[in-house]
């Protein structure tokens, strides 16, 4: 592994205004003395925009407390070759860090052209400028870190999920993409010799999170009096990882990167890795859904005497869905020497905190 120092260095973090990016250009901010980081989003209405507001808004008031940290954020789209050339020729970041992508299984069922759009042709237009990051005998990029998906593993019955295992069936247009990524980083880093570790993050959640995600969305429907449906009749198990703990291990992948290598043909060994990022203890939809009514009614966003009962719906399994997800997150250990631990009830009593103090 190749160790790589994030001080005095220019960071490219793609998604910077989403759920994970920004939490990472926070920590980076708080924890790395020196440094430059370029944030691109395309600011898009998935989900509440207002959240990605909130989110500028913290990393805004953080560089402007830390004179030795240069933040810049351009709105735009990975999907756009020219703005991510000119990002790279004008920026020459060192690591990259790509998030920004299209999320959620259900919505790629209604909207699959969004998805190709973004993390297809998104993330080629981003390999390509890595490549050309060396043109000139330039130094380029160090590391190219970006976000794969448990959703790779689709109806894979071996758990808990390795990344040994065969991935050749997604069971969604958003897990085909989120493979075809790692076929794409593999293939580039061979041919480039590009350092590259792609990270199968597993059901991220926390404070201003994702809307669409389970534990917001069953907020915001119970706060309506709305009944929420808990698919495949409670009979699924979720992975659950808190933030903080997706950003610190993405924080120590940045710092070490795959080694370059010449095989014995002459050419390049490929400078690529994957590992997963999941809290390796899968927690069941029905006592996921108990942990954050208790929660929601700790922090007084739900009254004590909501019945809660009346509002659940137990219902089919929904197509792209998946009935478990469990990381195997022992070469990350091994590796790097971290292991996600945070907690559900701990993570879901911040979220819930959050969402008071955020919606009021």
């Amino acid at each position: 592994m190749q160790k790589i120092s994030l001080e005095n260095k220019t960071i490219l973090i793609t998604g910077a205004s989403g759920f994970i990016g920004s939490n990472l250009v926070l920590e980076i901010m708080k924890t790395v003395s020196k440094v430059c980081i370029v944030g691109l989003d395309n600011m898009n209405d998935y989900y509440d925009v207002s959240i990605k507001e909130w989110r500028l808004q913290q990393i805004e008031k953080c560089a402007k407390n830390n004179p030795n940290v240069k933040w810049i954020f351009i709105k735009g789209d990975i999907s756009n070759a020219t703005l991510v050339q000119d990002i790279f020729a004008n920026c020459k970041p060192s690591v990259v860090v790509n998030l920004a992508a299209q999320a959620g299984v259900r919505y790629s069922i209604t909207n699959p052209d969004v998805y190709i759009t973004s993390n297809i042709i998104g993330f080629y237009n981003i390999l390509e400028a890595c490549r050309h990051s060396y043109d000139n005998n330039e130094s380029g990029v160090e590391h190219l870190v970006y976000a794969s998906s448990s959703s790779v593993y689709g109806s894979n019955k071996s758990v808990p999920y390795r990344t040994e295992d065969k991935v050749d069936n997604p069971v969604s247009l958003y897990a085909a993409t989120k493979k075809s990524n790692e076929l794409l980083a593999h293939s580039y880093c061979k041919l480039y010799n590009i350092p590259a570790t792609g990270l199968r993050f597993f059901t991220v959640y926390g404070e201003a999170g994702r809307p669409d995600m389970a534990y917001f969305g069953f907020t915001n429907k119970l706060i309506k009096g709305e009944t929420i449906e808990i698919f495949n009749y409670g009979n699924c198990k979720r992975d659950f990882t808190y933030v903080s703990d997706i950003v610190e291990g993405v924080m120590r992948v940045m710092q070490g990167a795959p080694e370059k290598k010449i095989g014995e043909d002459g050419l390049p060994i490929p400078p690529y890795a994957v590992y997963n990022i999941g809290n390796s203890s899968p927690v069941n939809l029905l006592e996921f859904v108990e942990i954050l009514q208790e929660e929601l009614v700790r922090a007084e966003v739900l009254p004590s005497d909501y019945d809660f009962e009346a509002h659940k719906k137990l219902v089919p399994m929904q197509p792209g869905d998946v009935p478990v997800t469990y990381a195997d997150v022992t070469p990350l250990e091994r590796d790097y020497g971290f292991k996600p631990n945070t907690p559900l009830r701990d993570g879901l009593r911040r979220f819930a905190k959050w969402y008071k103090e955020f919606y009021g």
